[in-house]
């Protein structure tokens, strides 16, 4: 089974990229983040023109998440429960593999925080929190649960060009770290990180001050699969291809692949 998760940022403006990637790579589920548009507005037939199933929770101009899968997916739930938000972040649905039968996969879009002073913060606190116990939850009821994403948290110094100049900033801070480390613990794995220990990649890179070329990026977009999984993990690599693109997403695929 292979899964990606990719934030295209603007789905309008990188469709052709998506398909491209897809005909390519031939995933068996793909995880996109900020779609940016409304579900009358999703592109359900350029999908299926191409053999995929695809599932969408969105909104007008911002989030946005989306689930493209070789097969149709059973029980798609959106938005977290229990918390009452308007934002579009959320998408889950359980594919049926034939080796492991059926494995709970949630395409989830983190929100960013903006500053550890702004309310946007104290958002993102509130929604780890929830998001962390709903986790938890998915684990009580299935066997297998994969959480692939957007987390715009980089849970260690590896996963950050220069940390020096990440202090005091979103995405690094020891609060957002301890919630990616609380759901590791509490029963998940950082696939990228378990299979590549000592690799230093990123899957984002920001669009200004030449980011890319510069290779100043952040490992922020992550799959983290159920501890049931662990001898099933097989691959975990960022494909930084369509990063080179023209008018690419600032992030880049990450793709892991059990057997």
């Amino acid at each position: 089974m292979k899964v990606a998760t990719w934030n295209v940022n603007s789905l309008n403006v990188r469709l052709e990229h998506v398909i491209n990637w897809i005909k390519s790579n031939k995933p068996d589920i793909l995880c996109i983040q900020e779609t940016k548009q409304t579900n009358e507005k999703f592109s359900h037939d350029a999908f299926s023109s191409i053999g995929y199933e695809s599932y969408h929770n969105g909104q007008k101009t911002y989030n946005g998440v989306a689930i493209i899968s070789n097969k149709p997916l059973q029980k798609i739930t959106h938005d977290l429960p229990n918390f009452n938000d308007p934002q579009k972040r959320i998408i889950a649905g359980q594919y049926p593999s034939e080796k492991l039968g059926l494995v709970q996969v949630v395409s989830a879009y983190i929100p960013n925080g903006q500053s550890l002073e702004s309310d946007k913060f104290n958002y993102k606190m509130q929604w780890l929190d929830s998001f962390c116990k709903w986790s938890t939850n998915l684990l009580s009821n299935n066997k297998h649960v994969i959480l692939t994403g957007d987390f715009n948290i980089a849970p260690s110094d590896q996963d950050c060009h220069n940390p020096d100049e990440w202090i005091g900033k979103v995405l690094v801070s020891p609060k957002e770290r301890d919630y990616f480390n609380k759901i590791i613990k509490n029963g998940f794995i950082d696939s990228f990180r378990n299979l590549n220990p000592d690799d230093q990649l990123y899957s984002w890179w920001d669009y200004r001050m030449a980011g890319y070329r510069r290779n100043l990026g952040m490992r922020i977009d992550h799959i983290l699969s159920s501890n049931s999984l662990s001898k099933n993990l097989f691959k975990s690599y960022i494909d930084e291809g369509p990063r080179k693109l023209e008018r690419p997403s600032d992030h880049t695929p990450v793709i892991t692949e059990f057997k």
